[in-house]
């Protein structure tokens, strides 16, 4: 999955530092970011990549976090692209950026420059805001309010049916195979959003909840969370049109096959396509 990125660290700690050359540097404006483009490759410019007259002082950078030793720093400010230096969008670095390891962290960089970007002025008193010095937050000097950043919860699930899983698909934007997948609401439980995210999304009862694993997901700023789950009672699938295009039983020797390996979704269907020694299918722990 895009955060497995071994043997890299990525150390999320909050230990500010000045930049030095070579430490990534993510410009970002209005949902896009400055990638160095060549005929085949897209990369995030380096420090001592920046052009002069672009005037990003190192004291006017947000210290982000590092990557083995090599920082990753923010700029908000707008700046005029060059022939190799250009605005692309920010939501697509893991499709762009390689190697594999500055795929997570410059989508992970973008997770932050949202925060910091949407959190200008404060939610209490409308005063603009600064970014604190101490530790990995946003203040308010009039008000003294402290923001942090925001992760949403979601759940993920593998509804199975004995030797069948649920495979949907989306009514809008992403139009390959997915699972059932949503927020969880004010005052749910995890097991409660799965139960009504079921419900919601195809009509289906189901029981024995079991969690499988996390992964940390930038474009949406969430943590995603899966659980396999069993149909209970009638598993003829009713759709919701508004959020769905599909819902399908598929035997694990027919599930259709998806190039990516990133998200936690498509391990997910892997690891039920495989389960043939009943791991993922086994009874809660």
């Amino acid at each position: 999955m895009i955060q497995n990125i071994e043997p890299h660290v990525l150390d999320n700690s909050y230990s500010p530092r000045p930049p030095q050359d070579r430490d990534f540097v993510l410009i970002y404006c209005d949902k896009q970011a400055i990638l160095k483009v060549n005929a085949n490759d897209r990369q995030l410019p380096t420090y001592n990549e920046l052009p002069p007259e672009w005037q990003i002082a190192g004291e006017s950078l947000i210290y982000l976090f590092s990557v083995d030793g090599t920082a990753f720093f923010l700029s908000l400010r707008k700046v005029d692209e060059s022939d190799t230096l250009k605005y692309e969008d920010a939501l697509l670095f893991f499709r762009t950026l390689r190697p594999k390891w500055l795929a997570f962290s410059g989508s992970t960089a973008t997770h932050l420059a949202r925060w910091y970007d949407g959190n200008k002025f404060c939610g209490e008193c409308a005063s603009a805001t600064e970014v604190s010095v101490t530790e990995r937050a946003i203040v308010c000097p009039a008000c003294g309010t402290l923001d942090f950043p925001q992760i949403s919860p979601v759940v993920i699930v593998g509804i199975t049916n004995g030797e069948r899983l649920l495979l949907i698909k989306h009514a809008n934007g992403y139009d390959r195979y997915a699972l059932v997948a949503g927020y969880v609401e004010i005052g749910e439980t995890l097991e409660e959003a799965v139960k009504r995210e079921v419900m919601e999304e195809v009509g289906l009862c189901v029981n024995n909840i079991r969690y499988y694993k996390s992964q940390p997901w930038a474009f949406s700023q969430s943590l995603l969370m899966g659980f396999f789950a069993d149909v209970v009672g009638d598993d003829s699938v009713s759709i919701d049109k508004a959020e769905l295009s599909e819902g399908t039983w598929f035997h694990r020797s027919e599930i259709p096959k998806d190039d990516t390996t990133i998200s936690l979704t498509w391990n997910m269907i892997e690891a039920f396509r495989s389960d043939v020694c009943g791991i993922v299918l086994g009874p809660i722990v």
